[in-house]
């Protein structure tokens, strides 16, 4: 039986996309974790770091309305999934979701998101001045870590380039759309807040912005150990946790 583990001394491990799906294989085939439980999980964790850097009493509009940018690959599932949760946060989220995946699971975050009135936009200001004015914040769950390299010069690319302009903060889900999961940014976005999910991406090192938080509580210690994730302590009953700028 595994011993449970204490705080981290050493600072959290950065990875590499080899190891972030390898983690992720890892936790669906052999600990028999859904796919959908892993999205749901992210997703919520997601939510609750927007709630951390933008609580509530904060926001500087009088409604709490947040967009929530949605790509059409396992990035933007997570992005409907915290919007929902957003929701039941009594925020306001709407959400462009403009390349719907025709996955069922996908699906049933869509409809779970309509069937609460979520508001779904059917296209993305180009006037950028649109989206400062309606919006505290953006949620970026266009590209993820399971994005190829070149994406953001595809059908995504009229996204990024609005989103580069906004002047609201924008909260990145695992990977700022654009990024290179190793690499880092080549013209991407430049997020304010950064949400890591199971652990940091090498990207992550590059991350400028004001609040970096990792989701990763719930990775089982034997994961922890044999990846030598090194995660932070998370206080309480804390599935999110702000981490330090790496050194």
């Amino acid at each position: 039986m595994s011993s449970v583990p204490g705080p981290s001394r050493e600072p959290p491990r950065y990875l590499s996309k080899a190891e972030a799906e390898a983690i992720e294989k890892e936790l669906l085939e052999d600990y028999r974790f859904g796919r959908q439980q892993l999205i749901e999980m992210w997703g919520h964790a997601c939510a609750v770091a927007v709630t951390k850097a933008f609580p509530l009493p904060s926001l500087p509009r009088k409604q709490p309305t947040v967009l929530v940018v949605c790509g059409p690959a396992q990035n933007g599932a997570i992005g409907l999934v915290c919007a929902r949760h957003l929701r039941v946060f009594d925020y306001e989220p709407t959400i462009f979701y403009p390349k719907r995946s025709l996955d069922p699971l996908y699906r049933d975050f869509t409809t779970q998101c309509e069937k609460m009135d979520i508001p779904f936009l059917s296209y993305l200001p180009t006037e950028v001045q649109l989206i400062n004015d309606a919006y505290n914040a953006v949620v970026d769950a266009v590209l993820g870590a399971e994005a190829e390299l070149g994406e953001g010069r595809g059908p995504c690319a009229a996204i990024l380039a609005t989103l580069k302009h906004v002047r609201i903060p924008i909260v990145s889900l695992d990977v700022p759309s654009g990024w290179d999961v190793e690499a880092g940014s080549s013209g991407g976005i430049s997020p304010d807040v950064l949400v890591s999910l199971m652990a940091p991406k090498q990207c992550a090192r590059r991350f400028l912005g004001r609040q970096h938080f990792v989701a990763g509580r719930f990775v089982p210690y034997d994961v922890q150990k044999k990846f030598e994730l090194n995660p932070p302590d998370y206080p309480g009953t804390e599935c999110v946790v702000a981490l330090r700028a790496p050194q």
